[in-house]
C-alpha cells in the first residue's frame, strides 16, 4: 500500500465525524461536504507524520474552514464554491440529494439549526465544538484567537440563546407540548378528525401577508375550516418541529434548516383557541426562538 492510499484510508476513518461537525457549523450538507473536501486537500498537502491525533488535527482544520465560511457568508452565502476537486477521496456527488438534506436536518433538529443560524460565527463554533462534540475550550480558543475564558463566555452566551427561557411553569410547558405535538402528528398523518378534536369550535387562525394566498393578512375561524387548511399543508408539516417561541411551545417550519414560518398557539383547557402564523422575514427575525428539550 503506497503512502497516499494509506493517508486516504486514514482520512476516511474520520470523514463521518468531520461531516457531522461541518454540518452543525454550517447547516448545509453541500457546504459541509465542501469543508470536508477542503480538509482532505490540506491533509494531502501536509506532512502529518508526526501528528499523533489525526482526528483532532482534522477537526481543527475543518473547524477553521467552517469558521472562514461562516464569516464570509454575508457576501457569498448564495454562491457555491466554484473549485471542486475530482479527487477520488472526495466521495461525494456533484449535488446533494434534497431528500438526504431534509432527513439530515430533521435528525439534527430543525429548531437547533434555526437557532444556531442566529449566532455569531465565533459563538457557533464555540458552542458546536464544546457542547455538541466535547472539544475543550483550551483547544477551541486558538481557533478564535481568544483566551479559554473568553471562549467559555462565547459558548455560554450561545447556550443561553439555544436553550432559551420558558415563560411558563414546567408543568404548563409539558401540557402545551403535548397538545402541540398532537397537532403536528395529526397534521403530518392527515388525521382530520384527530386534528378537529384538538381545536376549540371557535378557534381563530391569523396569518400574516407572507403566508398567502392573498397579499392581505389571513383570518380563518372554526375548527373544521382551520383543520382543512392544516391538511392542505400536510407536506410542509414534515419540515416542521416544536420549538420554544417567545418562551412557550410553538412550531417552526424550516425546510433544510432554513426558517420559513412559525406557528404560535393559544391553548385553553387543552384545546387550541388561537393560532398565529408568522412568515414575513422581518417579523421572523424578531422572534425569540429556542430549542425545546425532548
Amino acid at each position: 500500500m503506497d503512502g497516499r492510499t494509506a493517508l486516504t484510508e486514514r482520512f476516511e476513518e474520520h470523514r463521518s465525524h468531520l461531516r457531522a461537525v461541518s454540518y452543525r457549523m454550517l447547516g448545509s450538507l453541500s457546504e459541509a461536504d465542501d469543508a470536508v473536501q477542503e480538509a482532505w486537500l490540506r491533509l494531502d498537502r501536509s506532512d502529518v507524520g508526526e501528528v499523533e491525533n489525526l482526528g483532532g488535527w482534522l477537526t481543527t482544520v475543518v473547524s477553521r474552514v467552517c469558521l472562514n465560511m461562516l464569516r464570509s457568508r454575508a457576501t457569498r452565502r448564495e454562491d457555491p464554491w466554484e473549485a471542486r476537486s475530482t479527487d477520488p477521496a472526495a466521495g461525494r456527488e456533484d449535488a446533494v440529494d434534497p431528500e438526504q438534506e431534509a432527513v439530515t436536518a430533521d435528525s439534527v433538529g430543525l429548531a437547533l439549526l434555526v437557532v444556531l443560524d442566529t449566532l455569531t460565527p465565533a459563538e457557533r463554533l464555540a458552542f458546536v465544538l464544546h457542547d455538541l462534540f466535547a472539544v475543550s475550550f483550551d483547544e477551541i480558543a486558538p481557533l478564535l484567537g481568544k483566551t479559554s475564558a473568553a471562549t467559555r463566555q462565547l459558548a455560554s452566551r450561545a447556550r443561553r440563546r439555544v436553550k432559551g427561557a420558558p415563560l411558563v411553569s414546567g408543568a404548563d410547558l409539558t401540557r402545551r407540548r403535548r397538545v402541540v405535538d398532537a397537532f403536528l402528528a395529526a397534521t403530518r398523518g392527515g388525521h382530520f378528525d384527530d386534528l378537529v378534536s384538538l381545536l376549540h369550535p371557535d378557534v381563530v387562525l391569523r396569518a400574516d401577508r407572507a403566508v398567502g394566498p392573498t397579499p392581505r393578512p389571513l383570518v380563518v375561524t372554526g375548527a373544521v375550516t382551520v383543520a382543512k387548511g392544516a391538511m392542505a399543508a400536510m407536506q410542509r408539516a414534515r419540515s416542521t418541529q416544536p420549538a420554544l417561541v417567545r418562551g412557550t411551545v410553538g412550531l417552526a417550519m424550516a425546510p433544510l434548516g432554513r426558517l420559513f414560518l412559525v406557528l404560535e398557539f393559544t391553548i385553553e383547557d387543552d384545546l387550541i383557541t388561537g393560532i398565529d402564523i408568522t412568515a414575513e422575514p422581518e417579523r421572523l427575525a424578531g422572534l425569540e426562538l429556542a430549542v425545546l428539550d425532548a
